[in-house]
């Protein structure tokens, strides 16, 4: 799967632009602040309705603008000549709108995993160095690029666990420091079991993507590293797994956890139980790579799970596109080769660099030359 034509109108520093792509290598060269990372970023978008640098649309938008169109045409493959339109519209305060083959769709979610990439940037270091939530984000945009329906069960457990949230603040008004009522406590076992439901499904994606990614990335940091090069990933949770891994009984934890915990929630104000306060514990032989692993061992592990999340996906049978945006500047002549060599096997890869010859050699390719919101071809 790549993509052959890129069409971009009033998103970020862009007015309009257009740019043919294909196969194999493109690397985009420019000053910082030029709109290199701005092309790939919107590839990224396309997949998947959400940017590696920003939380929320809004800064998408050029300024001035009321909206941002981005378009996309995907071939299926380099000997498959198929191909499928996508569309989304930003307009900040409103909800997105997409389209595949020029046909809305009911829902712009809908239009995630119609297009798989994997991103590598300088933004990855935070999956390592970073808060719980940037693990979590990592594992679950990993998950819905193996099961695009798991977009639907993300944005179906934030509902329930907002629902909920709002609940348990105001029994927690009212509780004075005591149970809940008997009414109270039947509507939160309502609560409860719809949080669990939907929870237990991400929780079972997230164990068996996590089960299925460490080989792949352990085995890239062993070609990155050096040294100390036993990489591996513990899931952190408070229920009790004793080895369940299958979603219905994931939820039945759930709401023991969750009964078991009522008082304080009730007293909080707030769900304490739930995927949303886990973890994924990341380690250097014994320690913890958070803490304990230097800046390049954080950034090699960085890279070694983006790496797996690509031969990953390969094994599932899906050719994502790679965008390598601006990581070439942070490492070293060697990690730099071995990184390239990781991922040469790639359908399509799409690279930013502010200096050209920091790409290697492996990933010479086309290039296109960014300046001042033009993007030209390099001869």
């Amino acid at each position: 799967m790549f993509v052959d034509h890129l069409q971009l109108a009033d998103y970020r520093s862009y007015v309009g632009v257009d740019v043919p792509l294909a196969a194999g290598v493109t690397t985009f060269v420019g000053a910082n602040g030029q709109g290199k990372t701005n092309l790939v970023e919107a590839i990224e978008y396309l997949s998947t309705l959400s940017s590696h640098r920003v939380a929320s649309d809004l800064p998408l938008v050029r300024a001035g603008a009321e909206r941002a169109i981005l378009r996309a045409r995907v071939q299926a493959g380099v000997d498959d000549p198929r191909q499928l339109q996508l569309e989304v519209e930003i307009t900040p305060g409103k909800a997105n709108r997409a389209k595949l083959n020029r046909s809305p769709l009911p829902r712009a979610r809908e239009i995630v995993g119609v297009l798989r990439t994997v991103v590598f940037s300088p933004e990855d270091l935070s999956i390592v160095k970073g808060d719980p939530s940037e693990r979590r984000r990592f594992i679950d945009e990993l998950a819905m690029a193996r099961w695009p329906r798991m977009a639907g069960v993300r944005a179906d457990y934030d509902r329930v666990l907002r629902q909920r949230n709002t609940l348990l603040k105001s029994l927690s008004g009212r509780s004075r420091g005591g149970p809940p009522s008997a009414d109270a406590a039947s509507t939160l076992d309502v609560w409860d079991s719809h949080l669990a439901r939907v929870g237990g499904e991400i929780l079972e994606a997230r164990l068996a993507t996590l089960t299925a990614l460490m080989p792949q990335a352990s085995k890239a940091y062993a070609d990155i590293a050096p040294t100390n090069n036993d990489a591996s990933a513990d899931y952190k949770t408070q229920l009790e797994l004793g080895g369940v891994t299958q979603r219905d009984e994931l939820a039945d934890l759930m709401v023991a956890a969750m009964r078991e915990r009522r008082l304080d929630e009730v007293q909080r104000g707030v769900s304490l139980v739930g995927p949303h306060r886990d973890d994924i514990v990341l380690s250097l032989g014994t320690l913890p790579a958070k803490g304990y692993a230097s800046h390049g061992e954080s950034w090699s592990f960085a890279l070694a799970l983006k790496l797996g999340s690509f031969h990953l996906l390969r094994s599932d049978g899906v050719e994502p596109v790679l965008v390598l945006d601006d990581v070439f500047a942070e490492l070293d002549v060697t990690r730099r080769e071995r990184l390239a060599s990781g991922v040469s096997a790639a359908e399509q890869v799409l690279v930013t660099a502010a200096v050209g010859a920091d790409v290697p050699p492996l990933l010479q390719g086309r290039r296109f030359l960014v300046a001042a919101g033009e993007v030209a071809a390099d001869g």
